[in-house]
Formats: structure tokens, C-alpha cells, sequence
């Protein structure tokens, strides 16, 4: 759809392009494919989280940088609180994207200025272990703003919808997360092909990384292990992984991974890809995942049900039940055909960046449209 004489202004990420997470990935598709259908895109951003010689940048995307506050309670409060001033002020979009409720407080801001909002509510975050009561408190507030304010809402997952339309009594779009295929050879580790067990996330409890973490204690005995992700601060989860990586010589952890090359590669060799990811809704990571072709296995949890369908793999938060599950899928090259055989097609499916980056534009559209 070419869209003339139409801006968009994406408020709540890191910038563009950027590696951090699930938002930043989806921006580095979206503002491209909204560039090359007519729109002058603007990507918010904070200082020092993007390269300007990345060879990935898009020259049509626009990147601007405000201030804020940087710490784990304060910074997406502080550059959201920055960015919308911005837009409100200098660059008066027909559109704007807004990524988290947390960002829900400035929504009357942009309104009063004529700015239409679709705002992608992301998980249920004040079910996260990693928060606080003061920071639970917070983003359910902005969820509140966000029901009241937002034009538009975007949910990442049908059941994301169901808790919205319940608790807020707000509809919405869906649209997932995509994923990119990978045909690249095996990753540069000393490891076999099929043979090493891998989990990708950040390193936050109700990513299941404590039990994963005991669970890799029983899996290394047999087979590699390879952990990717941090906390991004330090801490106790950080400390266990590089003590079990100095310990054992079959755990590697490489802590965060930004090359996507690396990452997609080890995805489509690796033996097993413990998903272990509790709320939210469609996980980047996940689909990612799938998209390379990776046997899952996935924590019992109704979100990652919808995304892997009835032939998913699925286990309970128990580093028992975790070794053994892997170990088994590892040991049976029929389980980990049908596990890979299931996530390429529910990938091909549903859960493609041109399938995602449609039906962003779509709802875009519709809101720069309106009188």
C-alpha cells in the first residue's frame, strides 16, 4: 500500500537499528518495509544504542535520539517521556507507533496534538517476577492509560487480546512477531551439529532460567550446552552461568549475542532449543526459533500452545523434567525431525516478517486516514 504524504513516528524502542529485544527486532523489519511503501519513518532512539555505519541501516529511516534516565526502573519512562515531547512538538506525524503501556501516560499528549496512536501493549507485565510492587503498580497504571487513550492496540497474541478485552475491555489487531529463515553453516564452537542443547533468553525468573540453569548440570554430563543471554545488569543468574561455564567444559555461554548470523546458526543446528518463557505473549525468540528450523521444546504455558499448535513439545518448570525432556529429544532423531518438521511449518504459516510488516502498515494506514 503506498501511502503519500504519510510520517510515522515509532516511539518506545532502543532506535534503528538496534539488537536489545522482540521490539527493536520488529523495527528493524517495519521501518524499512513502511520506507520502501512511501512513509517517512522516524525511529526514536537512546545514545549509544545504535550504530550509524551499521551496514543493516536503511538511509530512508530516520533516527532521533532524546534524553533520559538510565535505569532499570526509569529509563523507558524517561526516553518515552522525551520521545513523545519530541514528536508532539517538532515532528507532528500523521501516525505514531507506540511500543509498551509503560509509554500509555503520554498518549494525551500526542491526542491533544491530532496524533493518532497504535500502541503495542506487549506482554502482561505486571505479571514479571523481575518487577517490583512500585514498577507492577506502574505498568498496569499505563495499561489503564493505554485502554483509555490508545486509538489502536496491537496484541502479540490471542491470548494477550483475551486478558485485554476481560480486564480493560479493549479490542484490538493481532499481530505477532516474524521470523527469518537461515540456511548457514554449523556456528564457529566446538560443538556437533544436533548434538548440544540451547536456550536463548534473558535472564529474568520467569524465563525458567534457574531451572534451566540446574537442569544444564544433568544435560552436560551427556551433551553441549549452549546459553545465550544475560540479565544486562549482573547478578546472581549471570554469576551461575559463568560458574557453570568455567566448571564444566560441555556449557558454553556466551552471554548476549547480537550477531544475528551466530545466533541463527546455532539456532537451526542446535539438537534442542529450550523455550522457557512464562508471559508475554508471541516471544521473538520463539518464533525465531522456528523460523530456523529448531526442535522445540517449550515451557507449558498458553502462549507458547497457541505459537507452537497441537504438536508442540511441552514440559513444566522443573530442571528434572527439563533435563529429561531434552536429553530424550536429543537421543531420538525422529522426535527432533518432527520437532524441527513442526516449527518450519507453523513458521511459514503464520509468523512471517511480511505477513507482520502488512498488517502494521494496514492499521497505520487506517489511523493517519481518519478526520
Amino acid at each position: 500500500m503506498y501511502v503519500q504524504g504519510k510520517s510515522v513516528a515509532i516511539i518506545g524502542t532502543r532506535g534503528y537499528p538496534s539488537y536489545y529485544g522482540g521490539f527493536e527486532t520488529a523495527v528493524r523489519h517495519l521501518a524499512p518495509y513502511l520506507a520502501e511503501a512511501g512513509w517517512s519513518v522516524t525511529v526514536y532512539g537512546r545514545p549509544g544504542t545504535t550504530r550509524p555505519e551499521d551496514p543493516g541501516r536503511d538511509p530512508r529511516v530516520r533516527s532521533r535520539i532524546t534524553r533520559g534516565v538510565e535505569s532499570k526502573s526509569l529509563s523507558t519512562l524517561s526516553y518515552g517521556f522525551t520521545a513523545s515531547m519530541d514528536a508532539v512538538m517538532r515532528r507532528r506525524p500523521s501516525v505514531a507507533l507506540v511500543m509498551n503501556v509503560a509509554n500509555g501516560f503520554y498518549l494525551p499528549l500526542l491526542r491533544a496534538r491530532g496524533i493518532p496512536t497504535l500502541v503495542n501493549v506487549d506482554g502482561i507485565e505486571w505479571d514479571r517476577q523481575k518487577w517490583g510492587r512500585a514498577a507492577k503498580t506502574m505498568f498496569r497504571a499505563g495499561a489503564k492509560m493505554t485502554a483509555r487513550f490508545g486509538d489502536e492496540l496491537v496484541f502479540d497474541a490471542h491470548a494477550i487480546g483475551d486478558r485485554w478485552r476481560s480486564e480493560f475491555h479493549r479490542d484490538g489487531v493481532f499481530i505477532p512477531y516474524g521470523g527469518t529463515p537461515s540456511d548457514l553453516p554449523p556456528p564457529p564452537l566446538d560443538v556437533t551439529p544436533g548434538e548440544y542443547a540451547l536456550v536463548v533468553a534473558r535472564f529474568v525468573p520467569e524465563n525458567t532460567i534457574p531451572e534451566f540453569l540446574e537442569a544444564a548440570r544433568t544435560i552436560a554430563r551427556e551433551r553441549p550446552v549452549v546459553i545465550v543471554g544475560s540479565s544486562g545488569y549482573g547478578g546472581e543468574l549471570d554469576d551461575a552461568a559463568k560458574q557453570l561455564d568455567e566448571e564444566m567444559p560441555n556449557v558454553h555461554w556466551l552471554g548476549h549475542v547480537s550477531d544475528d548470523n551466530l545466533l541463527f546458526s546455532l539456532l537451526q543446528h542446535a539438537g534442542v532449543y529450550f523455550h522457557g518463557h512464562s508471559v508475554g505473549g508471541t516471544n521473538p525468540a520463539l518464533v525465531q526459533a522456528m523460523a530456523c528450523g529448531a526442535p522445540v521444546i517449550a515451557r507449558d504455558t498458553v502462549y507458547n500452545r497457541e505459537v507452537l499448535g497441537a504438536k508442540g513439545t511441552f514440559v513444566d518448570p522443573v530442571p528434572k523434567k527439563i533435563a529429561e525432556a531434552v536429553l530424550r529429544m536429543i537421543g531420538d532423531p525422529e522426535a527432533q525431525r518432527a520437532a524441527r518438521e513442526n516449527s518450519k511449518q507453523r513458521s511459514a504459516a503464520h509468523y512471517t516478517w511480511e505477513l507482520v510488516c502488512e498488517r502494521y502498515e494496514h492499521a497505520l494506514a487506517e489511523l493517519a486516514g481518519r478526520p
